[in-house]
């Protein structure tokens, strides 16, 4: 699927952009570039000796700003496929600052969206959060905005072959700023403070989200939010899986947080498929209508009023299975 095509991947220096790297360099060894776009020079110093470039030589490391379209417009050069990772996505940080938030995470999207459009680009594939859901904080208005933008432009593309999708999924398990790592670094102390005993959260590993990315390449029509079928966990069994010897004080929720998180809301129940594995949410002003796209894909309409819930979800981790996933995926012994 990507051998002998150039692969552009913005943010890519964070978590995911090293997770998808790492597997198009096992997967497709004939990749033609895979290009690194990212505005953190000791970043991409620091990849670039992760990723020998005497080894991997379709690696290219790109120092730009998806805010900067001139530069945007002279990554793409070439590009056949885009992964856009970069973001700012951490929701105190975005409630204080939230022009600087909208500036990256909306205006960059539209920015990157005409470059594409100009730049003859195949394949485009944004990456979301279960926070876009229903958003009550900054951060999730910015990606609702940013979906949005994404999956309308494949109604401005004219007769470009080109498609743009996005992937929406939970708390990826051991990225930054994430609880796992939060409660690891405190478990010393003896004190792994809980937010709300309620909180619960979506779960899906790195390499699963890759899979995800990877997957909709493969069979997005162009438009949709592709959801994954994923668990959730309570934040007291994660507590109690990291250090069930620890105190558990209740501090709080932070500003701009949820209980529980949605990927896909009841309103959204009228333009979701079920694809199995994944949901896909459509554009009400799409190309693809419901019954059409089913009779495309196979899949089938969700009930009216359906909702995709983390609270609700009937799949939930245990904290052994938590323990299992931890050591599994990240390599920590709990």
């Amino acid at each position: 699927m990507l051998n002998n095509r150039s692969v552009l991947i913005t943010g890519g220096t964070g978590s995911f952009g090293k997770a998808f790297t790492k597997t198009i360099l096992e997967r497709y060894p004939d990749v033609k570039r895979l290009v690194i776009f990212s505005r953190d020079e000791l970043k991409q110093f620091e990849m670039s000796q992760e990723f020998d470039p005497a080894k991997h030589r379709a690696i290219r490391y790109f120092i730009g700003d998806i805010r900067d379209q001139d530069r945007i417009r002279r990554a793409l050069e070439g590009i056949d496929v885009v992964i856009h990772a970069a973001a700012l996505k951490q929701v105190p940080v975005a409630e204080y600052n939230p022009f600087e938030c909208i500036k990256t995470n909306v205006l960059g999207a539209q920015n990157l969206i005409e470059a594409c459009l100009d730049a003859g680009v195949k394949d485009v594939v944004a990456l979301s959060t279960d926070k876009a859901a229903a958003p009550i904080n900054l951060y999730g208005a910015t990606k609702l905005c940013s979906d949005k933008l994404f999956t309308a432009a494949n109604n401005i593309r004219g007769g470009r072959d080109l498609k743009l999708s996005v992937v929406r999924y939970g708390n990826v398990m051991g990225s930054r700023g994430s609880v796992i790592p939060f409660f690891m670094d405190k478990r010393n102390t003896g004190v792994l403070p809980i937010t709300d005993p309620e909180m619960t959260r979506f779960n899906i590993s790195l390499q699963e989200g890759v899979d995800m990315v990877l997957w909709a390449l493969e069979n997005a029509k162009g438009g949709e939010i592709f959801v994954p079928k994923i668990p959730s966990y309570r934040i007291t069994d994660v507590a109690q899986a990291i250090g069930p010897d620890c105190e558990h004080p209740v501090v709080g929720i932070r500003p701009g947080e949820k209980i529980h998180e949605e990927m896909i809301t009841e309103s959204d129940s009228f333009n979701t498929v079920d694809l199995g594995c994944y949901y896909a949410i459509l554009p009400s002003a799409g190309a693809h209508s419901v019954e059409s796209y089913c009779k495309a894909t196979g899949g089938q309409a969700v009930q009216p009023g359906f909702a995709y819930n983390s609270g609700t979800n009937t799949d939930f981790l245990t904290p052994v299975q938590l323990k299992t996933l931890m050591k599994q995926h990240l390599g920590l012994e709990v």
